[in-house]
């Protein structure tokens, strides 16, 4: 009697990404937004310093300019990161984020700075905004701040990235009143894994008080090493903890991001085709399938 091949055929194995669920069925970006434009304002936050937030933020734009977008960096930083990053000099400018938080003289258009990659404005900042927190104290509604400089900005953005300080003051809380949706990159660390239950604290609270549609659009894992048992640890218990909430993809450790903060250009631009350009192109894309106004 002859055996049935067909029975003994293996069950197709579904592929699991790095952080152990099946890659999702992403659309393919489509192109350029049709009609007037409104900008979905993206706050990308962290308490904890070093997590790869600005890296997250420079080439999370640079990807969606790829797809058509029109896309505003807001450095939110003192430090300028987003701003040397992307090859500007914080200081020789003339005007930053600071001038338009604390006067009404200026027009926001007037102080953005184009990028060097089309598609893509900066909006810089520098030391001089570490005084905007003790400023904005005596300010009325100085919660709302940064949204009334970012209003007249939004009609001509598809999407609004704000690299935001690794603190949770009143810069941070003002860039979540004024956004739409959170990015919250997160180190695959475990100190990093501990801080993210006051961040989401925090969130919920500008939520209740001061910006009721505000959501958490995701959090993605960034210097992921799945060489290491702990990287791989620390990913599966975000998962564990989050759920549905973490990206599916995962920015990995490579050399290439240092150097392109040196050369001050993204990695779409200065590395096209290596896997960490790749992984923000991915990155992009779920991010559009999650905020389809964007």
């Amino acid at each position: 009697m002859s055996e049935n091949p067909a029975l003994f055929e293996a069950e197709p194995v579904e592929e699991l990404g790095p952080t152990g669920r099946p890659w999702p069925d992403l659309p393919e970006p489509r192109g350029p937004k049709e009609g007037p434009r409104r900008a979905v304002v993206i706050a990308m936050t962290n308490q904890k310093g070093g997590v790869g937030k600005t890296t997250t933020t420079i080439n999370l734009g640079a990807a969606l300019v790829e797809t058509g977008r029109r896309v505003l960096i807001v450095d939110f930083d003192p430090q300028g990161s987003a701003s040397v990053g992307l090859g500007v000099n914080p200081h020789t400018l003339d005007a930053s984020i600071y001038n338009l938080l604390l006067g009404r003289d200026l027009n926001p258009a007037d102080v953005v700075i184009d990028s060097g990659v089309e598609g893509l404005d900066l909006l810089p900042a520098n030391i001089d905004l570490s005084a905007a927190e003790v400023q904005l104290v005596s300010e009325v509604a100085r919660e709302q701040t940064l949204r009334r400089v970012l209003k007249p900005l939004r009609s001509a953005y598809d999407v609004i990235l704000i690299d935001c300080a690794p603190s949770l003051g009143l810069l941070t809380v003002n860039a979540l009143t004024a956004s739409d949706q959170v990015v919250i990159p997160l180190e695959c660390e475990f100190f990093a894994l501990r801080g993210v239950a006051l961040l989401t604290d925090t969130i919920a609270k500008v939520t209740d008080r001061l910006n009721p549609d505000l959501e958490i659009l995701g959090i993605v894992g960034t210097m992921y090493d799945g060489r290491t048992l702990h990287s791989r640890e620390v990913l599966e218990r975000v998962v564990e903890a989050f759920g549905d909430t973490v990206f599916h993809t995962v920015i990995k450790r490579t050399v290439k991001f240092p150097e392109t903060t040196v050369a001050g250009e993204p990695i779409t631009s200065y590395a096209p085709s290596s896997p960490g350009a790749d992984a923000y192109r991915m990155l992009a894309r779920e991010v559009l399938a999650r905020c389809p106004d964007a």
